[in-house]
């Protein structure tokens, strides 16, 4: 399996996700963007299209299925169902991420295999780590019904990944408003020297020792230099 593009919490900006890919990801769901993965972009700020949420203290994100393109001007696509295909029947992004979810459940396949990214601020995202896709539903929401799809962060599937994400507790999925607030109070650069690239969401106190994700006081900006040297220590 090829390394991961980025170490879980770091922070990049759109032309580095874009390039780590060597994709221009004009949309939010891209199935099987690598033959051996896809890709999800994801948004909790107040104006995020979709409905998106994190359970679990960041172990699994339950993910909105996306609306129907915009047609014209007076079209509302809030007002009509999500679509599983378009009207020449071939799947939408939805219906190939759903396809993929049934045949996992009826063991006809391993589960697919997703990198998912999370903006922050214009510009900025922060690589939340890869994980499972494990189920799929449509549930009603207001006048509509929406695809929903479960992601499970992944731990064991392969011992390369395994190997590449250290501390795999400390990569729980910071919650968004936390980020938010953290990026804000840290001035988007690192708390140790000040530097504002190569960033990563840092616990401060990590998971695996008593520390939370889920406290903007126990989480920080650090650089890559200042991250990896730090290793498992507590300072």
């Amino acid at each position: 399996m090829p390394e991961l593009p980025h170490a879980p919490g770091e922070i990049i900006s759109y032309i580095e996700m874009c390039q780590a890919w060597s994709a221009s990801l004009q949309r939010g769901m891209n199935f099987h963007l690598r033959p051996d993965r896809s890709v999800i972009l994801m948004s909790r700020r107040s104006n995020a299209p979709y409905r998106d949420r994190i359970e679990q203290d960041g172990r699994v994100i339950i993910y909105e299925g996306h609306d129907k393109p915009r047609q014209s001007a007076e079209f509302d696509p809030k007002s009509v169902d999500q679509p599983r295909s378009t009207p020449g029947g071939k799947l939408t992004q939805n219906g190939l991420f759903a396809e993929a979810a049934a045949a996992f459940k009826k063991g006809q396949r391993n589960h697919e295999l997703i990198a998912v990214y999370e903006k922050i601020h214009g510009g900025i995202w922060a690589f939340n780590g890869m994980f499972n896709l494990t189920d799929s539903w449509i549930e009603r929401d207001e006048k509509r019904h929406v695809f929903k799809f479960r992601l499970e962060i992944a731990t064991d599937r392969d011992d390369a990944l395994r190997n590449r994400i250290t501390e795999l507790d400390d990569n729980r999925v910071i919650p968004s408003l936390v980020k938010l607030e953290v990026w804000k109070r840290d001035n988007g650069s690192c708390v140790l020297c000040g530097e504002k690239k190569n960033l990563h969401f840092d616990h401060d106190l990590p998971y695996s020792k008593g520390g939370t994700s889920l406290v903007a006081g126990n989480i920080r900006l650090l650089c890559a230099r200042h991250n990896l040297s730090k290793g498992a220590k507590i300072e």
